[in-house]
């Protein structure tokens, strides 16, 4: 599994949902004019990229599992 690229891409891809996800609540902890003007924008983004990691994931899930 390490060898292949694919999961290279869903790792990075989960890590960047992680990423957005604790920047939005640490401006949201902070608060201020950042969660004020970013707040709403960071979710938004956070639920784009998690929409695209998980399909990804199961896009990894289903190939390995024909032995792609």
């Amino acid at each position: 599994m390490a060898d292949d690229p694919l999961f290279y891409v869903v790792v990075a891809a989960c890590l960047a949902v992680v990423v957005i996800l604790l920047v939005g609540i640490g401006g949201f902890a902070k608060g201020g004019e950042f969660n004020a003007k970013h707040g709403n924008r960071m979710m938004r983004w956070r639920l784009v990229a998690q929409f695209i990691a998980v399909v990804l994931l199961l896009g990894f899930v289903w190939l390995r599992g024909r032995g792609a």
